[in-house]
């Protein structure tokens, strides 16, 4: 659901954490101080390239949405996203590496908020069914392959809790319609989810990959109930009003953020 925030920040959010008290986010590109390319509520820079936003104005958009959420205020708990499947667990008052190569977080600490960055990837977030454990996952087509949306609902399952009694959000991502790909994506698909594969091929070489379906596919796959994935058919390549794109702006753009914190006890 998309919700405007009084601080004019614009986030979309699932009903079902917000039943069990989970504060969240998916951000979008609306409500921030950034200026032009990376107008407004930019949340980090490109990898590469000169084009860059100012820290300052990250930091106050970063804080924008966590009070426009109600996730805990304070820097958000980060780590180096690898496009792999490595798991990082954020242990109750002890620091996170921001260095540490990971692509999902899993978090029990009330006090404090986790988050991804994505501009075309999948955002997945994660919860049990009191909201005391949650997770954050970065899925981009290679960690999909690799296996890390599995891998972070696996490492939340503990005595008290099964795969059914997660519920998951799948974010604004790039729609299959926008992702063109070449015969290794198609090949790889393929090899992960079979005759299931959510992929188009339409000859030279090239065809067109689902990745928000293969999210759900995986989060399926891991146990998960259909009734507990809340999913949005944004697209961030096609409606660029809302959303930083890599692919649509050829690198230089900015990025969303996917954040969440565990409900308070």
């Amino acid at each position: 659901m998309r919700r405007t925030a009084s601080n004019g920040v614009v986030f979309y959010a699932s009903a079902q954490f917000e039943a069990i008290g989970v504060r969240h986010a998916f951000s979008t590109r609306r409500g921030g101080v950034s200026a032009p390319p990376f107008d407004s509520l930019n949340l980090g820079n490109p990898s590469d390239g000169e084009a860059r936003d100012d820290q300052q104005r990250i930091h106050e958009n970063y804080a924008r949405l966590l009070a426009a959420s109600g996730c805990p205020g304070g820097p958000p708990l980060r780590v180096h996203q690898v496009h792999d499947c490595a798991v990082a667990d954020v242990q109750t008052g002890q620091p996170l590496d921001p260095n540490r190569r990971a692509d999902a977080i899993v978090s029990r600490d009330a006090t404090r908020t986790i988050s991804v960055r994505t501009a075309d990837c999948v955002p997945v977030l994660l919860s049990n069914r009191d909201g005391s454990i949650v997770a954050a996952v970065h899925a981009g087509w290679r960690g999909i392959v690799a296996g890390v949306i599995p891998a972070a609902a696996r490492r939340m399952i503990d005595s008290n809790d099964s795969p059914a009694s997660l519920i998951a959000a799948i974010g604004p991502c790039i729609g299959r319609e926008a992702f063109e790909v070449g015969d290794d994506v198609l090949g790889e698909f393929s090899r992960i989810f079979g005759s299931s594969a959510p992929v188009d091929r339409r000859g030279g070489g090239k065809g067109r990959a689902d990745v928000r379906e293969a999210a759900r596919l995986q989060l399926l796959a891991a146990g998960l109930r259909p009734d507990r994935i809340d999913c949005t058919d944004r697209c961030t390549v096609t409606h660029g009003e809302e959303f930083f794109s890599h692919r649509r702006d050829r690198g230089i753009t900015g990025r969303m953020a996917a954040i969440i914190a565990p409900a308070t006890p």
